[in-house]
């Protein structure tokens, strides 16, 4: 019988685990946790309707500061409420640069979240960028 922590997500076949990939490691845990928080949008999540941070929410939105700001509080409040367990050191939300524009010069359709976390408990320290194109 395969061992884990819990389902890997998106649901797949692992010929090592059988009808489930599992998350080995409270890396790869936490991690997946963080990750679906962001994707999940409010009301999507059975028994759950104020889960998530819905970033789909923000694809057809003015990539303008009040909206970065906006973002990164939702992120914010949505890891302190349902990821009690994981401090946040460093949160970024920020339209990457154009390689070889000139200086400043962001990608206004694209909006890079990186996370810098700890899990004081389990003593680990990662990082998880997501890239959303808007």
């Amino acid at each position: 019988m395969a061992e884990g922590l819990s389902v890997s997500l998106p649901l797949r076949v692992d010929p090592t685990d059988g009808a489930y990939g599992l998350n080995k490691t409270l890396t790869q845990m936490a991690a997946q946790n963080l990750r679906m928080i962001i994707l999940t949008a409010p009301g999507e999540r059975v028994m759950s309707p104020s889960y998530g941070v819905g970033v789909r929410h923000y694809l057809f939105e003015q990539n303008s500061p009040g909206t970065i700001s906006g973002l990164r509080n939702r992120i914010s409040k949505q890891i302190s409420t349902y990821l009690p367990y994981i401090q946040v050191m460093n949160l970024e939300v920020a339209s990457p640069t154009i390689p070889g524009a000139g200086p400043g010069a962001s990608d206004n359709t694209r909006i890079n979240i990186s996370i810098r976390y700890r899990v004081p408990s389990a003593n680990i320290v990662s990082d998880l960028t997501i890239p959303v194109t808007i």
